[in-house]
């Protein structure tokens, strides 16, 4: 099944893959069909709406398979059309080596919009203090860089009488826009704290070093159960912290990182991996012997995938197996 906002193309074959279906109906016209249709396999590309609709179809005895987007494209035949992806949906579901999408329950879903909510009010934050900064740099007002200087410089230019009566009027404006966005901000990141309190799963990936509160309850909720993956090597893949591959004719060529799956999940380890190295540059943790060595011959940037890859795995493990990390003393993972 193609699906859209309100036009849904169905294609569908029997088990000896004879087109038997090869319909398009309106939203309603589609719940009904399906309310009569007798329990069939659904194939459907995982997209914004895809688990609605997976839990739907479920509810009325189907079974869904949601297909990654990137996995269905090499069975569209020639043309882009609602009809074509239909008919590549249903040939790529029928693969024995094909991967699905986990369907997320409602409460997982609502999990995730929380993060994506405190996401997007972090980006409004940043652009409000890079505005902010930007216009009072125009009136030679030059606050220290970071983020924990920005009310001081916010008070610095509320506090200038030598600002025209305008500017002055638009600074208090941005001024009180960058107070609610905070605020919300800060209740948000309330609501996160007790969703990860709550969650057994988070609280344990917490206890690795570098990971902390954002990334554990990251990966407890957007990443897939720990036993779809066999090792915690593919679910670093999965994240896109492996080497791309351009192996041929014998030899092995390594590229960058593949840079799949969710980019923010990846980005937060690694941006954790960057601040354990910040520390350890600066005296306050001493580097295990694998990190040491490579920290010699390595640039640090790269050092730091090599460390969120890591967490990955180390997560995966605890995933799987359940316990917490028992960290080394006074020595980072291993």
């Amino acid at each position: 099944m193609d699906t859209s906002k309100s036009v849904f193309q169905l294609h569908g074959v029997d088990e000896n893959e004879v087109v038997v279906v090869r319909r398009q109906f309106r939203r309603a016209e589609m719940i009904r069909f399906f309310e009569r249709l007798p329990p069939v396999l659904v194939a459907i590309e995982s997209c914004g709406s895809s688990h609605h609709w997976a839990r739907l179809l479920q509810s009325f005895g189907h079974q869904v398979k949601l297909i990654p987007p990137q996995y269905v494209k090499p069975y569209v035949k020639r043309g882009k059309n609602d009809a074509a992806d239909a008919e590549a949906l249903c040939e790529a579901v029928t693969r024995p080596s094909m991967r699905f999408v986990p369907v997320k329950s409602k409460e997982r879903q609502a999990a995730c919009m929380l993060m994506t909510v405190r996401e997007r009010l972090v980006s409004v934050k940043s652009q409000l203090s890079n505005a902010f900064r930007s216009y009072a740099a125009e009136f030679g007002i030059i606050g220290p860089a970071g983020r924990q200087n920005v009310n001081a410089l916010i008070k610095r230019v509320l506090e200038d009488d030598t600002l025209p009566e305008m500017a002055r009027d638009l600074f208090r404006f941005q001024a009180r826009e960058y107070a609610t966005v905070e605020r919300r901000l800060k209740e948000i990141e309330a609501k996160l704290m007790k969703w990860h309190r709550e969650d057994d799963v988070s609280r344990r990936i917490a206890t690795i070093p570098g990971v902390g509160l954002i990334g554990s309850s990251m990966l407890s909720m957007k990443a897939p159960p720990a036993e779809t993956f066999r090792s915690g090597r593919d679910f670093a893949a999965w994240l896109g912290l492996t080497p791309k591959d351009h192996s041929t004719g014998g030899r092995q060529r390594h590229g960058g990182i593949t840079k799949a799956g969710d980019s923010a999940l990846r980005s937060t380890l690694i941006v954790g991996a960057t601040a354990v190295l910040r520390h350890i540059r600066k005296g306050r943790h001493k580097p295990s012997p694998w990190l040491a060595a490579l920290l010699e011959r390595k640039p640090p940037k790269l050092v730091a995938v090599a460390l969120a890859n890591k967490f990955a795995r180390i997560a995966w493990r605890l995933m799987v197996s359940g316990g917490v990390y028992n960290r080394p003393e006074a020595a980072m993972p291993t």
